[in-house]
């Protein structure tokens, strides 16, 4: 098997582990029913997955550095498995989160050691083209994963999706024992080395942007399926298919935010996308005050997605930017700032739907992008400042 071929592997990998992930905001109203549990209970299921991959993830790999990497990546994919496989079979809600814990133990090291195996395997040329692959792979569990679940679990039950994404798990990591080479580990950077990055003041705004864009957008969508049911009226029919339409304008909103980086820079990119991501919310928080009319509400669903996800490629850029000689720590920071901000916007969503209501939620997504949006110029300043200093 040739590498290309190989790093297409470790795309579908990291795409069974988004799915993981994702598939929660899908099919949360049919969890909380089941289990007896309210919608904010089940929300939380987002909330323990991200906080332990983003606290877990950076200790794991740095105590795991010197490991052979293909080893590493099949034991990882091991734990994610079991973690599957007790949510399939276990009754229970406090059984259910223990699952997503040793899940997302698992899902962060599989993704990390994906992304450097397929850096190691790829010609210097085509490096960059083989981890934006294996990104893609995790990208496309919000496109294909989250409404392929939805489907699953209105066939065969919710918990028949953590079934399927076991099986095919256990049967990836015969696979990538069988063709993934060999490839050592890396000399080990201590954590207290990457978490001294953050006494930078830029890095430190940088991460800030990301936490305040993506928890924003979090806070909305983690409660996706039960907002578009009950607030917006859409019929339960109908969900699937415009779960695919968010995830696919979610593909084509980074793409977009690839291109408009390179071709206008990274701020203008950074507070066009935020600002427009904050009139996709406002309007969609209008539109279903006034009108259960489908059309607008998911024309408008597109928008904020497309909107929402310009602003991934161009964030994980600027974060490189501000300490080129460290881009790997830049982009671990960065992954853990992400799964922070999706963890502190599901609790966030969940305390507005008990305290306020299911409809509030995004209106306070709003105000979480906005912070980001302040935060831009703030950031170009300090940086455009230490330019001319040097």
């Amino acid at each position: 098997m040739s590498n290309t071929w190989r790093v297409y592997l470790l795309a579908l990998v990291t795409f069974l582990v988004g799915t993981s992930e994702y598939v929660i905001s899908g099919i949360l109203d049919k969890i909380s029913d089941t289990m007896g549990i309210s919608v904010t209970s089940a929300g939380q299921l987002v909330t323990i997955f991200s906080f332990v991959y983003a606290i877990s993830t950076p200790i794991l790999m740095a105590l795991t550095a010197k490991v052979e990497r293909q080893k590493l990546l099949v034991w990882a994919l091991g734990i994610f498995v079991m973690g599957n496989i007790l949510s399939f079979v276990l009754p229970g809600y406090s059984s259910f989160l223990a699952a997503r814990v040793i899940m997302a133990v698992g899902a962060g090291m599989v993704v990390v050691t994906a992304l450097d195996v397929a850096a190691k395997i790829a010609a210097p040329s085509k490096q960059a083209s083989a981890i934006a692959t294996v990104v893609m792979g995790f990208t496309a569990s919000l496109i294909i994963g989250v409404p392929l679940g939805r489907i699953v679990a209105a066939q065969f039950g919710w918990k028949s999706v953590f079934g399927i994404l076991a099986l095919a798990g256990l049967v990836a990591m015969f696979v990538l024992y069988a063709i993934i080479p060999r490839v050592q580990g890396d000399k080990p950077i201590p954590l207290s080395k990457q978490l001294a990055f953050l006494k930078n003041g830029n890095v430190a705004l940088g991460l800030a942007i990301t936490f305040f864009w993506l928890g924003g957008y979090s806070i909305a969508y983690t409660y996706i399926s039960p907002y578009l049911l009950d607030v917006a009226g859409l019929k339960d029919g109908m969900l699937s298919g415009v779960l695919l339409a968010f995830g696919i304008a979610s593909l084509v909103g980074s793409k977009f935010g690839g291109f408009s980086t390179d071709k206008w820079g990274v701020f203008p990119t950074l507070s066009g996308g935020m600002l427009l991501h904050v009139i996709a919310l406002l309007l969609l928080s209008l539109t279903v005050t006034y009108t259960h009319s489908w059309l607008p509400i998911v024309t408008l669903l597109i928008l904020w997605s497309f909107a929402a996800w310009s602003s991934g490629p161009t964030q994980q850029f600027n974060l490189v930017r501000i300490e080129p000689n460290y881009s790997g720590i830049m982009l671990s920071l960065n992954q853990s700032m992400m799964q922070l901000s999706m963890a502190a916007g599901a609790g966030i969503g969940g305390v507005m739907i008990d305290r306020v209501s299911l409809s509030s939620i995004t209106w306070v997504g709003m105000v979480g992008v906005a912070i980001a949006i302040v935060a831009v110029p703030f950031l170009k300043m300090r940086m455009n400042a230490g330019s001319q200093g040097a």
